[in-house]
């Protein structure tokens, strides 16, 4: 493979020993060596305010917007609360959607797993994510699709996967959104040239 793709990686959770942030760093881990993460932080970031727009802006909301902006693609990994995304997830993608017309997310391929420790593995919070989504043009991921329940029971101390099925099922997730990179930016490459 003689192309690397950059991929933001946004967590929904701000919790110290987050299962999504363990579980974004197992599949960066897993993934084929074409594709490089960039964790990108959203708990700084104010409320969005239109009234803020424009040289007011906050820095907070600017570098989030050239993040997403500079990435090939996305990667989401989040907990469900209340059958739906976290609100600082929202918000992120409330902030990188603005100014009207200019959003950092669209035609972007992305991926987006959903941690619980329940039994629903987020299914909540996976389908209004996707929802959002779709208004961007982002070619989501369709399959596998990633619900992943009772995530506490899937890493031990060091924050590793266990389990030789957890890993195997992970490493598909990841070698698939890496496929649907390939094709959606490639596509776009051989466009441009």
């Amino acid at each position: 493979m003689s192309h690397t793709y950059d991929v933001a990686v946004i967590v929904g959770s701000l919790r110290e020993g987050s299962l999504s942030r363990k579980a974004a760093q197992a599949l960066t881990r897993l993934a084929p060596s074409h594709l490089t993460f960039r964790f990108i932080e959203i708990g700084d970031l104010p409320l969005y305010d239109e009234d803020l727009e424009g040289e007011a802006a906050p820095a907070a909301w600017t570098r989030l917007r050239e993040e997403v902006r500079q990435a090939d693609a996305v990667l989401f990994v989040t907990p469900e609360y209340n059958r739906s995304v976290p609100g600082l997830l929202k918000n992120a993608i409330d902030v990188a959607s603005r100014p009207y017309g200019q959003a950092a997310w669209t035609g972007k391929p992305a991926a987006v797993m959903s941690t619980s420790m329940g039994a629903l593995g987020g299914f909540g919070a996976n389908h209004h994510l996707r929802q959002m989504l779709t208004f961007f043009d982002m070619p989501v991921m369709q399959q596998p699709e990633a619900y992943v329940g009772s995530a506490h029971t899937l890493f031990d101390a060091g924050g590793n996967l266990v389990g030789e099925s957890n890993e195997a099922f992970f490493k598909s997730f990841i070698d698939a959104f890496a496929q649907l990179v390939e094709r959606h930016v490639g596509v776009k490459e051989l466009a441009a040239a």
